[in-house]
């Protein structure tokens, strides 16, 4: 098991940035896969996007590709969301998640944050 808590979230104008981070703790951070995924009221949880246990590979949903960077710093047992060029449907409650692989698939991770809010302004 791991303890997942996001940090980063808030209230931002459309156009701007945010960098949320998820800080791990419990079974050795390195051995798991990472994900980040996004809930807005009424709607499906998300994938947003993964990272391999190295850094090596990642995956991103299509519509934040080119404005969202996943990276994680294992040393520090973290892994950061990057969010640039926000819009306003970018707004949701993000959530980071541990499994063994990377997928889009909410149920194939084992632990997750309580949650972060993400509030684009237009």
């Amino acid at each position: 098991q791991v303890q997942l808590v996001e940090a980063g979230g808030g209230l931002v104008q459309a156009g701007g940035s945010l960098r949320l981070s998820c800080a791990a703790s419990g079974r050795t951070f390195s051995n798991y896969a990472m994900g980040w995924f996004r809930q807005a009221p009424g709607k499906e949880r998300e994938f947003v996007a993964g990272i391999s246990r190295t850094g090596s590979s990642t995956d991103y949903l299509d519509s934040v590709k080119g404005r969202f960077t996943i990276s994680r710093d294992n040393a520090k047992n973290t892994v950061y969301l990057q969010m640039n060029s926000l819009k306003p449907e970018d707004t949701a409650v993000y959530y980071c998640a541990a499994g063994r692989f990377i997928t889009t698939i909410q149920r194939t991770y084992n632990d997750w944050g309580q949650g972060t809010q993400v509030t684009v302004s237009s």
